[in-house]
């Protein structure tokens, strides 16, 4: 399987590459990146640890890569600049996405390619690709909440002092302000998590609200949010690349047979094997938990409308 990674240059894009790596994931991983030295160097990195981890090659380059690529994952972005606003933070990295897969086209892709969205507003410009691309809705997937989930388990497991892998909860919807913790199926080994003894229920807002700052938080530090976010991206492709048929909250375009959300790219429940969303589910959450999922797909359907009519 080949991986073409378009901002494979850059911080996510390199730990996705890195963490793709670590896991024995692809047999050849592609760096595009519009800083060609940047990419190169990271592709000679991971190729010197190579011996050592996978039999893996790392090439660098541009389009040419995309015809013959398997998945192809977009990390370019845009970071947004001082006194910018949210929305036209979103309309330029709008405008880059556009001029990317305008690109894609011009080189053509496989039928059965998978392309996976990391750029933000993740879910926009998965709602994008699926309107812009000649590929089935299953074959595009946006990362959606599966960070944001990833960093929700590891701070409930670092609030109970237990082993990260035995905390079980999801966060679905936007990738956002509106996204929604389902505590409602919360778990630790297997038992409910309130009532470990060590949880306490004014517990639930603080971790939550740290959850979703978390990305600021990292920025702030250390300048940008790379090895979860790579780690993130991994747990999808390796569902594609061994046809895991793992349920993970991914982003894909909903025609209403979840939560009555439709005609917007938001994550629920994804059955993820190898021909990309191989379902999606309906679990029973409590009611103000999908209130919450529907009220966030209209406010992200109003977006979407505003960024679409300019």
């Amino acid at each position: 399987m080949k991986i073409s990674i378009i901002g494979g240059g850059g911080l996510v894009g390199s730990c996705a590459a890195f963490a793709l790596q670590a896991r024995d994931v692809g047999r050849e991983i592609a760096l595009l990146d519009v800083n060609p030295d940047t990419a190169e160097g990271h592709a000679l990195d991971l190729q010197h640890g190579s011996p050592s981890t996978a039999n893996q090659t790392f090439t660098t380059g541009s389009y040419e890569h995309i015809p013959d690529s398997d998945i192809i994952c977009i990390t370019a972005g845009l970071r947004r600049q001082p006194g910018e606003s949210r929305l036209d933070l979103i309309n330029r990295n709008t405008e880059l996405f556009e001029s990317i897969l305008q690109n894609i086209e011009a080189v053509g892709y496989q039928s059965s390619a998978i392309v996976l969205v990391v750029s933000n507003p993740v879910d926009i410009l998965t709602y994008v690709a699926t309107q812009r691309l000649a590929l089935p809705t299953s074959q595009i997937i946006g990362l959606g909440t599966q960070l944001d989930t990833i960093r929700f388990q590891s701070f409930i497991a670092q609030h109970l002092a237990c082993a990260p892998k035995q905390v079980d909860a999801i966060i679905l919807g936007e990738h956002g302000d509106s996204m929604v913790p389902i505590w409602s199926a919360a778990t630790v080994a297997g038992l409910p998590l309130d009532k470990h003894p060590a949880w306490k229920p004014a517990d639930a807002q603080r971790i939550f609200e740290r959850t979703k700052g978390s990305g600021a938080e990292v920025i702030k530090k250390k300048g940008g949010a790379g090895f979860a976010v790579g780690v993130a991206i991994t747990d999808v492709i390796e569902a594609i690349y061994h046809d895991l048929k793992v349920i993970l909250p991914v982003s894909s375009y909903q025609n209403g047979a979840c939560y009555g959300v439709r005609d917007v790219a938001f994550s629920v429940p994804t059955v993820v094997g190898k021909r990309g969303v191989e379902a999606t589910l309906e679990f029973e959450l409590w009611a103000k938990e999908a209130q919450a999922l529907r009220n966030g797909a209209r406010v992200l359907r109003q977006t979407i409308d505003k960024v679409i009519s300019t």
